[in-house]
């Protein structure tokens, strides 16, 4: 297992993780690749990478559906739309890799979700032989 750091700079980002998880590959490796955030605030996903709009896009409906602010949230820390939008999300994910490459759509790009920023955090990826 390996594993990155990631540091986010606002309070909520989608950062594009991609390189970042390619690089961490052997080239001659076929198999599955797992990606896991152990943090309760954050997310994983796989997403469209070509147009910066539709990241936009995710923020916003995220933030429409879960507001940061909600009068009947009780958590303590008042963090607890971080919560629910992380786990609308999910804190992993598992991607196929061939010979050393992710294999990823034309316009998917791995997005690692900030949602309780800035930090930094840690993800742990796990290759599967198959």
């Amino acid at each position: 297992m390996q594993q990155l750091q990631i540091t986010t700079s606002q309070h909520t980002e989608l950062q594009d993780i991609t390189a970042k998880i390619q690089s961490s590959i052997p080239d001659d490796y076929t198999g599955s690749l797992l990606i896991y955030t152990p943090h309760t605030t954050v997310a994983i996903m796989v997403n469209e990478g070509a147009d910066p709009a539709v990241q936009g896009d995710i923020i916003a409906m995220l933030e429409h559906l879960v507001p940061w602010k909600y009068e009947t949230f009780q958590h303590a820390e008042g963090n607890s739309a971080a919560h629910i939008k992380a786990m609308l999300v999910g804190n992993d994910q598992m991607l196929i890799v061939n010979q050393g490459r992710l294999q990823l759509g034309t316009w998917e790009k791995i997005f690692f979700c900030e949602f309780d920023g800035p930090r930094t955090r840690k993800i742990w990826v796990q290759l599967h032989q198959s």
